[in-house]
């Protein structure tokens, strides 16, 4: 029998919507993770919450709840537009944070974030749970391993495609609601070089499609630059440190009950195609489909110009079926482990030493910048 793992301590800055539903309803769940502690303003709604979880520490301020509590990590799910004003603070107790994406609502407050997270000697992972995907997890396994072996040739082109609308996917069905008012919380500053409705633009932007800016740094393995959007905003082009190209698409059709994401990375013969399920699916990984074309035998691996010249048609005879070589797709069959649980999962590991996080703040940053590059592109700014 192997040895149980030692219980990580954890404390929850906030249990709204998506503190209750996305993290702390796994986290709660998870056999070697222990939530000793809740800080929550609205008092009547924690009570409650921390009533059906058995928690048994209720703290109206985050700062007495690090203050009085012996934790491991602390999980902070708030609008990214208050990270500014919570996680410096919460970084001074020198222990891993979590927080929702994106890193903040500004450049100037995600660098400030990030120097934060240098001072305090600890470390911060944000939570963009796509990398978390049982299904994702497997292909950035795979696509790693087929740059490393060149067995489907070069990485030439990754594809991400969005057109979903249900991202809640029934997932807060068991939310505890309530009546209490809103409090009154601070929020950061608006970027200084933004009007209001550059703002309002930049900020929708980063709420929805920062997912998808930051999985395909994720699955081309290195930083890239923003090269082109087109006039409709549907279709942001990329090009990697390394000359990969890669595309953005931003929901070219509506499906009012459906969520249609797809990565699809393409080698010079064969692909690693991937599929996520809404952020909120519960116990239901994606699914990933590896794809080898038949071997031809050729001069050289041709592009797409120059394979009728490069190609020995003789040869296509002996890619038949008959002769033993055939293209192959396979769909591996994956745990049934939703994201935001893996998530979970994949933070605890982190802060016991065996894993990295799954995004850093540092890595968090390249996002905001290449949203930054959309709005350039986008509104001249």
């Amino acid at each position: 029998m192997g040895k149980e793992k030692r219980k990580v301590r954890i404390g929850f800055a906030g249990v709204g919507g998506m503190g209750q539903c996305a993290h702390l309803r796994n986290y709660a769940t998870l056999a070697d993770c222990e939530v000793v502690a809740l800080a929550e303003i609205q008092k009547d709604m924690v009570a409650k919450v921390a009533a059906r979880y058995g928690i048994g520490k209720v703290y109206s301020d985050c700062s007495e709840m690090i203050s009085k509590e012996k934790l491991d990590g602390i999980v902070a799910s708030q609008p990214f537009t208050r990270h500014g004003q919570l996680v410096p603070d919460l970084l001074k107790a020198g222990i891993p944070v979590f927080t929702e994406k994106p890193i903040a609502g500004s450049l100037e407050v995600g660098r400030r974030i990030v120097d934060a997270v240098r001072k305090s000697g600890t470390w911060m992972m944000i939570g963009y749970h796509k990398r978390s995907d049982p299904a994702t997890m497997y292909a950035k396994a795979e696509i790693d391993r087929l740059k490393n072996t060149g067995e489907l040739g070069k990485l030439k082109y990754v594809r991400i495609t969005l057109a979903g609308n249900d991202w809640m996917n029934n997932g807060f069905f068991d939310l505890i609601p309530t009546n209490e008012p809103r409090p009154n919380l601070k929020h950061d500053d608006p970027a200084k070089d933004m009007n209001e409705e550059q703002y309002r633009h930049y900020i929708s932007f980063v709420n929805y499609y920062i997912h998808h800016v930051n999985l395909m740094r994720h699955l081309l393995g290195e930083s890239y630059e923003v090269k082109f959007v087109s006039g409709s905003e549907m279709m942001l082009a990329v090009r990697s440190r390394s000359g990969v190209d890669g595309v953005i698409e931003m929901t070219p059709y509506n499906g009012r009950l459906e969520w249609d994401e797809t990565s699809q990375a393409c080698f010079e013969r064969g692909y690693v195609r991937l599929e996520t399920p809404a952020p909120l699916a519960i116990n239901r990984p994606g699914s990933v489909e590896l794809f080898r074309d038949a071997e031809i035998k050729q001069n050289k691996a041709p592009s797409s110009t120059q394979w009728f010249e490069n190609t020995e048609f003789t040869d296509f005879a002996e890619t038949e079926p008959s002769k033993g070589a055939t293209a192959q797709a396979i769909v591996p069959t994956l745990p049934w482990i939703h994201a935001m649980r893996q998530q979970a999962m994949n933070f605890l590991s982190a802060i016991r030493g065996e894993i990295k996080p799954m995004c850093t703040a540092e890595e968090a940053l390249e996002d905001m910048e290449r949203a930054r590059e959309y709005l350039k592109l986008t509104k001249g700014i």
